[in-house]
């Protein structure tokens, strides 16, 4: 009995940690315009037996001005959710990440290769 108890609270934290990451599609980069799902700059969400939610993101480069916008967008998204009572936010470069990550109407949008004349400025 004691293992169905244990399934159950197992698949509620998996439920309220996609009710998270639904959550977080509100947040939106503000260089890119795109939510951070989409973008791919989420690696990871779950809910513990505390009611924590833990997410691990990433930002487009290291030294990313909007971080600290970013990573408090994500906290609010996160604590935003009835039955989260905490959010823990930690920042990755590991894996750097790459346009390829982005997803959705993200990744649609996303030009195949390079414009000839492409410049980075």
């Amino acid at each position: 009995m004691a293992e169905l108890s244990s399934a159950s609270q197992s698949d509620e934290r998996e439920a309220l940690a996609d009710v998270v990451r639904q959550s977080l599609r509100g947040v939106i980069d503000p260089e890119l315009g795109e939510n951070l799902i989409d973008l791919g700059l989420i690696y990871f969400v779950a809910v513990d037996d505390r009611a924590i939610a833990h997410v691990v993101m990433t930002t487009t480069t290291q030294g990313c001005p909007a971080v600290g916008y970013l990573k408090d967008g994500v906290q609010r998204a996160a604590l935003a959710v009835p039955g989260v009572d905490a959010a823990e936010v930690a920042l990755t470069y590991d894996p750097p990440w790459t346009p390829d990550m982005m997803a959705g109407p993200a990744g649609q949008r996303r030009p195949t290769a390079k414009p000839r004349f492409w410049r980075p400025w």
